[in-house]
């Protein structure tokens, strides 16, 4: 072997069927998500070494029942296959397959050695064969298929060695075509096609021919494409004889290599999805665990977080004693430490949040979740694989919209990308946890919280605002309905602890690293603006000296300079000019900042007050926290964050935009600026208007 040889590699595979579980085995942490060239569908790629002097480049591709997509996301594989010309194109295929589906896993093998690519059939859950009652002769399923079968188990880490072993070999893998079948679809019809494309394998150019319009192909084969002569054949019956062909072929070698003992089979899984799934029980439970996950967000995360927060707090005034007065330290102790200290000190529960996310997707309760919410979802005028992008909305608004693209149905998706931003993500959950911590009282009831209480109730709230609002947009938008719905039950089976760990820390790295850019470019910026103005800014000490009755004591008039310069800042001016549309609200000028800034991202909110207290706190010893709740209303004299107020920014929260980059997203994913530019006029004056009236109730 060369040094530093690279091999591609594409993994590929049925979704539910371990896929994404071998890539982490073989990658671990050297992995990394971006973008396919072009699309703002989400890839991973990762580095495994497969040996001393070899490294593979592994990309994770999206789930697909077959090479002819039926979705956007599903497009990806055929595109990777069919665009040889790129400088990526996998050396070698690895098809992951589910032990208890082989059939229909083998149906997507079957098209892609067709393709003549080197194939390498991974057949994953073998530790679950005995249970099943499933037996396998691997030797004779190789003979049959042509190619190299590898038995695993990424649960018990058994065959991974094997894997790589396989992968190492690849070039001795046979690039054969499994039969002949293209031939067999129509003797009449694929000579002609063959002659058409001469340089090409005879499967790639029948996936040329009745494909095309779904990828991008170059002028010279759209060209060939288009002088294809069909004679009168019906291409759609072609395609319906080839899966018709593929699965005889496929019975007949699952006959002579593949048997289940169905007395040996347990039926616990029927048992359980009687109980999930029932249309009662179902709900009941669904809800008791979201109960469960919403208290352990509050009562597992409060020590690290106060921790943080103090450490923070503390480290602050050490940098500021460490390093000499002026402008630089004010810009590290004023502007960044607090910038940051307000997201990093939201970590534990977001790491909480998705840890119980993960469990709940690698136990395959998830889909039991989208089956049963499908009975809600048809109500409101959204298909039932909208429930997938919804849920995924308690992550992140941007891949849950990306995510609407499994819907087939341009209404049912339409109306799921304009809903999904009320679904609680978890940059609203710093805003909320912030002020449920201000101004919700510890009772409790039992071993639950009112704390935890109310943020379930906030999540609640945002689901039935989706749900309220696509109901009215099923009346409103004049789109003809042509959806159907079709969810896979995967066996249930315990979490792996590695995948989980691997999910959690990657999505809470993107979360923090992707809020800290935002974060930190704001929180100098609003330093800046806070700690500069115009003329009665400069001149602050010597107006309040002049006006003061505090000039004696010194503490005092600090503290009246240092209000004096925040409200005659620039950003104060800024506050203050939208004062009067937030004054109903019960916001002052300073909240109206935050209110400004966070629709950058949501969770900005915190750490914009945190930056604005700072400046106006020349000792600087408070926490954040502890800084909001002394924050004094100067036309009430009582606590700015008291029940009424935060109260109505939680409402407020709950049902705006307040995201520049989802606005952006729903901009790509419909093509046209009127879907956003609707949607966020209308969730903003419907946030307004909630957050006046939550106010009013409270005061």
């Amino acid at each position: 072997m060369r040094d530093a040889e690279i091999i591609r590699v594409a993994l590929v595979g049925n979704p539910n069927t371990g896929k994404s579980s071998l890539f982490n085995e073989l990658t671990g942490l050297k992995q990394k998500v971006s973008n396919y060239p072009g699309v703002t569908v989400e890839r991973r790629i990762g580095m495994a070494k497969i040996s001393k002097d070899c490294r593979a480049i592994i990309s994770d591709l999206p789930g697909t029942y077959s090479i002819n997509p039926t979705s956007i996301d599903e497009n990806i594989v055929l595109q990777t296959f069919l665009n040889t010309d790129v400088d990526d194109y996998p050396d070698v295929v690895v098809l992951v397959a589910d032990v208890e589906n082989l059939k229909r896993n083998l149906f997507l093998f079957t098209q892609i050695k067709d393709l003549e690519i080197p194939v390498i059939l991974v057949i994953n859950m073998a530790d679950q064969m005995e249970k099943r009652g499933i037996s396998i002769d691997i030797e004779q399923l190789k003979k049959e298929l042509n190619a190299q079968v590898v038995l695993i188990s990424t649960k018990k880490n058994i065959g991974i060695d094997q894997v790589k072993s396989a992968i190492l070999n690849f070039k001795e893998v046979k690039e054969a075509p499994f039969s002949q079948i293209a031939e067999r679809i129509d003797p009449s019809f694929f000579p002609l096609l063959n002659k058409q494309f001469e340089n090409l394998s005879l499967y790639r150019s029948w996936l040329l021919l009745t494909q095309h319009q779904r990828i991008d192909i170059d002028s010279t084969l759209k060209d060939q494409i288009q002088k294809v002569n069909l004679n009168g054949h019906n291409l759609s019956k072609m395609q319906n004889r080839e899966t018709i062909l593929r699965y005889q072929l496929i019975n007949g070698i699952l006959k002579k290599t593949y048997k289940v003992d169905t007395k040996a089979a347990t039926g616990l899984r029927f048992k359980l999805d009687k109980i999930l799934t029932h249309k009662v029980f179902g709900y009941v439970i669904f809800a008791s665990i979201l109960l469960v996950i919403f208290q352990s967000i509050f009562d597992w995360a409060s020590i690290p977080m106060d921790f943080i927060d103090t450490r923070f707090a503390s480290f602050g005034t050490w940098v500021s004693s460490q390093l000499a007065p002026g402008v630089f330290t004010e810009l590290i102790t004023e502007g960044i430490i607090p910038g940051i200290g307000g997201i990093v000190i939201f970590i534990p529960q977001i790491a909480i949040l998705f840890t119980f996310v993960a469990i709940l997707e690698e136990t395959g309760y998830m889909s039991r979740v989208v089956f049963l919410m499908d009975r809600i979802m048809r109500r409101f005028g959204m298909s039932g694989k909208s429930v997938v992008p919804l849920i995924s909305g308690t992550a992140c608004a941007i891949p849950a919209i990306m995510a609407a693209r499994n819907i087939s149905g341009w209404k049912e998706r339409l109306i799921t990308i304009l809903v999904t931003p009320f679904i609680t993500c978890s940059a609203r959950l710093p805003v909320y946890a912030i002020l449920i911590a201000l101004i919700i009282p510890e009772t409790r009831f039992g071993v639950f919280s009112l704390r935890g209480l109310t943020l379930m109730g906030l999540y609640l709230l945002g689901f039935a605002a989706a749900l309220i609002t696509a109901f009215v947009l099923q009346k409103v938008l004049k789109i003809k309905s042509s959806s159907f719905f079709v969810v896979e039950m995967p066996n249930y089976k315990l979490p792996i602890l590695k995948n989980v760990g691997i999910t959690v820390f990657e999505k809470t790295k993107a979360f923090v690293f992707g809020a800290g850019k935002i974060i930190l470019a704001l929180s100098v910026v609003l330093w800046f603006l806070a700690s500069h103005g115009p003329v009665d800014f400069k001149n602050a000490e010597a107006i309040v000296t002049e006006q003061s009755v505090n000039t004696n004591d010194a503490q005092l008039l600090n503290q009246e300079i240092e209000a004096y310069k925040l409200e005659n800042s620039y950003i104060g001016i800024a506050g203050k000019s939208i004062e009067p549309a937030i004054k109903p609200l019960g916001y002052d000028w300073k909240v109206g900042i935050a209110l400004l800034t966070s629709f950058a991202a949501r969770e900005v909110f915190v750490s914009t007050l945190a930056t604005i207290y700072s400046v106006e706190d020349s000792e600087e010893t408070n926490t954040i926290k502890e800084r909001m709740a002394a924050e004094i209303n100067p036309d009430t004299g009582k606590p700015m964050f008291n029940l009424p107020v935060g109260m109505s920014l939680m409402i407020f929260y709950a049902f705006a935009m307040q995201c520049m980059s989802t606005l952006a997203v729903v901009k790509k994913e419909t093509n046209s600026w009127k879907w956003p530019l609707l949607q966020f006029i209308g969730m903003t004056i419907f946030a307004y208007t909630a957050a006046f009236i939550t106010f009013q109730i409270f005061s």
